[in-house]
């Protein structure tokens, strides 16, 4: 079958490029040519819209900032649903609002084009060696007919629920990760005010109870002041404002999360939105007047 990719940015062309060597027909689209082209240089085929892409392809994967930029290259003019036939499916592999998902879905099924929300995790270097977490909503019949191509390019591929349950699942995750790195930004933070070194505390704690696949993939990058982004502060924040949105939506108090999403904005305000999620030690650091470092 051919595939359809749009989206060839820091998580999107290493998924792609896994697609390929994995032996799939690609098509792809996006903005910026050279990423364009580099998949083009190993064998895909190219497309000058979302339309021209969905009428080639029986499956379409969408890998996105947002909501807003799903629903247009989705459901926008000359967007896949224009050129999408009945029977074909868009694994819509963005993190967005649960409630857009559901939209895109609504608008997709009037077609008889299904939709599966599959956002990942794992950030830049799972996405790059095909070791990524999906979380999947939508007819269990699809994810199961649709599984193995999700799986090429993830570790864990796990069925969540119908439409949307997908986009929770992510939602609940980046409370998570964005909790865990305020707590390992903290005690880092206490560790080198203490006059100990963070290094060797991290060493200490992470085979025990403290111990998460966050401060393995975390701790190292603030000591090391290795701020290149995996997952950036900016994408962090859309993903904390979804959070927020459906939390509100549905009655759900969290006080945690909207502090920490405060802080995030904070150190955007400071110039790190680009940096990566660990860069939110800085806030601290800016608190306690010290920096942490090994």
């Amino acid at each position: 079958m051919k595939i359809g990719f749009i989206g060839l940015g820091i998580m999107g062309k290493p998924m792609a490029k896994n697609l390929v060597k994995a032996g799939y027909q690609l098509a792809v689209l996006d903005l910026n040519k050279a990423s364009v082209e580099e998949l083009k240089a190993m064998g895909a085929e190219t497309a000058s819209s979302s339309s021209e892409l969905a009428s080639r392809c029986e499956v379409i994967i969408t890998m996105l900032p947002n909501s807003p930029q799903v629903k247009e290259v989705v459901l926008g003019e000359n967007g896949v649903i224009e050129g999408a036939k009945p029977g074909t499916v868009v694994i819509d592999m963005s993190s967005i609002a649960p409630l857009a998902s559901r939209e895109i879905y609504a608008a997709l099924a009037e077609k008889g084009v299904d939709l599966l929300d599959a956002p990942v995790s794992g950030g830049e270097p799972k996405a790059i060696d095909g070791t990524l977490a999906v979380m999947v909503g939508g007819k269990k019949e699809v994810f199961d007919k649709y599984y193995d191509i999700m799986k090429t390019m993830a570790a864990s591929v796990v069925y969540v629920g119908e439409s949307g349950a997908g986009n929770v699942a992510k939602l609940c995750n980046q409370v998570v990760v964005a909790l865990n790195i305020s707590a390992v930004s903290e005690a880092l933070i206490l560790a080198k005010k203490a006059g100990v070194d963070p290094d060797l505390v991290y060493q200490a704690i992470r085979g025990g109870l403290a111990g998460s696949t966050v401060m393995d993939a975390k701790a190292p990058m603030m000591m090391d002041r290795n701020f290149n982004p995996g997952f950036r502060i900016d994408l962090h924040i859309k993903d904390l404002n979804n959070v927020l949105e459906t939390s509100h939506g549905v009655g759900v108090p969290l006080p945690l999360t909207a502090q920490v999403m405060e802080m995030m904005q904070a150190i955007k305000l400071d110039g790190c939105g680009v940096e990566d999620h660990s860069s939110l030690v800085k806030y601290y650091e800016k608190l306690a007047n010290i920096e942490v470092t090994r």
